[in-house]
């Protein structure tokens, strides 16, 4: 698009000396349109998103990241963060604003006695994973790692260990922040406690994350891999796995997916993460999963945590198009499993999928209100994954994820995964952040009261 440049919020062209400006400020490239990495830099995983940004600033460190705030702030322009680029809404860039890129930002330290973990704000789960590993550590995190830790954490953070200890965002300890005005902020429990509170599940509506503290705990291998059933068998199949996941330890974390195999074969799955120390009884714990009727396929073995990490990588890799609506349920009547297994068929590309995620456990635990999360009280989530190439299937496969999200309404417990909202889903915001809404509303007000971030999951002031 060779008439994009800079602009502010009032659509007028930034003078290319106030941008000159900026660039003498800053050490990372300042990408614009036209420049030869420009279709690169405004690309993102997800190729439903086609923005085209004003200016793409791929930051060397807290500093650019400050003196770019404070240049979009001082000159109203529209500004986005990128982490690792995987948000399905497409929220890390922005049309005509500037995106703030951290994706160069991705050191991560280890502190093997404290068992904490200091990783940069555009470090991916990957980055984490491979980096704790060497010391038998892990942060609960997601389960696909290319997914940037800023924008997971910010939403809350869903994966194998959050059964056991958390989503994500309960094991953070400390954050740096650059609020609206390039100012640099710790955020804790004893310093800006209520901007901490706000960044743990409220999105990144106060500021931009530079860098996370986490909480780290042992585990170095999991037992883990896939069962398979035929699709035909799905009622039979999502019957069992409720009633074995009800009663399952928390060391133990089960997703159920109406999904395909390599060849194209329907298949009903379970991909289980046992991470406890006693592999034998993670093996009593999955086992009944393989007995719910005849599977085609039982793969279990022990492996490296981020060998586990990684094994859904595939499915959700670049330059698809995807479009994701998702739901809570307290609970899974058989009403519901037919439900789900009736509008599996409208799902016709192979690579889609239905996931049923076991949540409960420490992730219920705690009170909505101790952080910004406030989706807390639910034993599952569904997440319906439409996943194509061709332009051409938008209008039908986006239709079936709202007609299944429709469909399951009956059995919803209300509530929304920040984390799994699409484009178009504003109107859903205000239910995921639920009860806390006016204490976030609070916080906006004090760090960012004119709503400068707002390319975002956006809690307006």
């Amino acid at each position: 698009m060779t008439d994009t440049v800079l602009k502010n919020r009032d659509g007028q062209a930034v003078p290319p000396d106030r941008i000159e400006a900026f660039q003498s400020q800053i050490r990372g490239a300042l990408i614009l349109p036209g420049d030869p990495e420009y279709d690169s830099a405004r690309s993102i995983w997800n190729a439903l998103v086609d923005k085209y940004p004003g200016a793409i600033l791929r930051c060397q460190g807290t500093a650019d990241v400050a003196t770019a705030a404070k240049f979009a702030f001082e000159n109203n322009i529209l500004v986005s963060v990128r982490g690792g680029g995987h948000n399905v809404g497409g929220r890390a860039v922005c049309n005509d604003g500037l995106v703030i890129d951290l994706s160069r930002m991705r050191a991560v330290h280890i502190d093997p006695d404290a068992q904490t973990v200091r990783a940069q704000g555009g470090a991916t789960l990957g980055d984490v994973d491979c980096e704790t590993h060497l010391h038998g550590l892990a942060v609960p995190l997601g389960v696909v790692s290319q997914t940037g830790i800023g924008g997971l954490t910010t939403g809350g953070g869903f994966g194998w260990l959050a059964r056991k200890y958390g989503p994500t965002c309960d094991n953070v300890i400390e954050a740096e922040v650059v609020t609206a005005d390039g100012s640099i902020r710790t955020a804790n429990a004893n310093r800006n406690s209520d901007l901490y509170w706000g960044i743990c599940g409220g999105s990144g509506n106060f500021g931009i994350v530079t860098s996370f503290l986490y909480k780290a705990y042992p585990l170095s291998t999991v037992l883990g891999g896939m069962i398979a059933y035929p699709r035909s068998a799905a009622a039979e199949v999502l019957r069992g796995f409720r009633d074995i996941v009800s009663r399952a330890p928390d060391e133990l974390t089960v997703y159920a997916a109406l999904l395909w195999g390599p060849d194209g074969t329907p298949l009903t799955a379970f991909v289980p993460c046992w991470i406890g120390d006693d592999k034998e009884a993670g093996r009593q714990a999955i086992q009944p999963l393989a007995e719910i009727g005849n599977p085609l396929v039982v793969d279990l073995q022990e492996m490296p945590f981020p060998a586990m990490q990684s094994m859904l990588d595939g499915a959700y890799g670049p330059g698809s198009r995807n479009y994701w609506k998702s739901a809570y349920l307290n609970a899974l009547p058989d009403e519901a499993i037919d439900t789900i297994v009736a509008q599996s068929e409208g799902m016709t590309i192979p690579g889609s999928g239905i996931l049923i995620e076991h949540c409960a456990g420490a992730a219920k635990s705690k009170p909505n209100g101790d952080n910004a999360f406030a989706q807390r009280g639910h034993d599952y989530l569904i997440a319906i994954l439409p996943l194509w190439t061709d332009p051409a299937d938008d209008a039908d496969q986006i239709a079936w994820a709202r007609t299944m999200h429709d469909a399951l309404a009956h059995y919803s417990a209300g509530g929304t995964y920040l984390n799994y909202l699409g484009a178009d889903e504003d109107s859903a915001i205000e239910t995921a952040f639920g009860e806390n809404l006016g204490q976030l509303k609070e916080v906006k007000r004090k760090y960012d009261p004119t709503n400068f971030f707002s390319a975002n999951t956006n809690v307006s002031p």
